[in-house]
C-alpha cells in the first residue's frame, strides 16, 4: 500500500513525458506520477474521457498548455474526483478564427512537406530566447515532436481549434488549485494566468522568470518546488 496522491500529467501539443520527466522524479516522494497519452483523440472531450476513464477515483491533475485545456474539460466532466489542480502554461480561451486559421495552415503545411517542416517554428514559439541556445533543451523538445507524430498532431491541432471557452468553469474549481506561468510565454502569456486565478477561489499563482511555455522543462527546478508546495498543501487551509 502507499499513501502517496495519484498525480496524473497531461503534456501540450507536440509534447510527450519528456515534458514531465523533472517532476516525475522530483516529485516521486509524494506522488504516483502518471503521464497521460493525449494522441489518440481529436476532440478534448475525447481526451477528458480517456484520462477519467485510465485514472483512479480520486487524483490531482497538472496539466500544460493542451494538458491545461484537458484539465479544465476534466474539471468539466468530472470535478469531483479531482483532488488538486495545476494548470501551467494555459488559458481558458477558446481559439478565435485567426489561431484556427494558423492552426490550418501548419496542419497543410506538415501534410505537404512534413512534421519536421514545422517543429522549428514550434520549438521557436515555446522557448525563451535565451533557451534556444540550449541545444541539449532544443533537442529534447524536437524528439518529442517527432515522437507524437504527424497523424497525432493533426488530432491535437483540431481538438484545440474547436475548444470551448472555460471560464464558465473556474468559479465552480474548489480544490487546491495552482497556476503557473513562464514569464515570457509568448504562446499563453502571463495576462492569461492572472485572469484564470482570479476567478478560480483560493488559486495560486506563481511566475516562473526568465522562462516561456515549456516551464517544466525551462525550469524544472522552480517547476518542481512549486509543485511540491501545491501537492502538500493542506485542502481547505491554503497551508502546508
Amino acid at each position: 500500500m502507499t499513501d502517496k496522491t495519484p498525480l496524473i500529467l497531461l503534456p501540450g501539443l507536440l509534447c510527450d513525458r519528456a515534458l514531465w520527466a523533472a517532476q516525475t522524479d522530483a516529485l516521486s516522494e509524494l506522488a504516483d506520477c502518471r503521464v497521460a497519452d493525449m494522441t489518440r483523440d481529436d476532440t478534448l472531450a475525447g481526451m477528458a474521457r480517456r484520462v477519467l476513464a485510465d485514472a483512479p477515483e480520486t487524483f490531482a491533475l497538472a496539466g500544460l498548455s493542451m494538458g491545461g485545456y484537458c484539465a479544465l474539460e476534466i474539471m468539466r466532466q468530472a470535478p469531483e474526483r479531482v483532488s488538486r489542480l495545476a494548470l501551467l502554461d494555459t488559458s481558458a480561451e477558446a481559439d478565435d478564427d485567426g489561431h484556427r486559421a494558423v492552426r490550418r495552415a501548419w496542419v497543410a503545411e506538415a501534410e505537404a512537406d512534413g512534421l519536421d517542416k514545422v517543429i522549428p517554428r514550434h520549438v521557436e514559439m515555446y522557448l525563451h530566447p535565451d533557451h534556444l541556445k540550449d541545444p541539449a533543451l532544443v533537442a529534447t523538445v524536437t524528439a518529442s515532436a517527432r515522437n507524437v507524430g504527424l497523424e497525432a498532431y493533426k488530432r491535437q491541432q483540431a481538438a484545440l481549434a474547436a475548444r470551448p471557452d472555460s471560464h464558465d468553469v473556474l468559479p465552480a474549481i474548489a480544490c487546491p488549485t495552482l497556476v503557473l506561468c513562464g514569464r515570457q510565454d509568448a504562446a499563453t502569456p502571463l495576462a492569461l494566468h492572472e485572469r484564470m486565478a482570479a476567478a478560480i477561489p483560493g488559486a495560486e499563482l506563481v511566475v516562473i522568470e526568465d522562462c516561456g511555455h515549456l516551464a517544466p522543462l525551462e525550469r524544472p527546478e522552480e517547476v518542481s518546488r512549486a509543485m511540491r508546495r501545491w501537492l502538500s498543501e493542506r485542502e481547505g487551509t491554503g497551508q502546508p
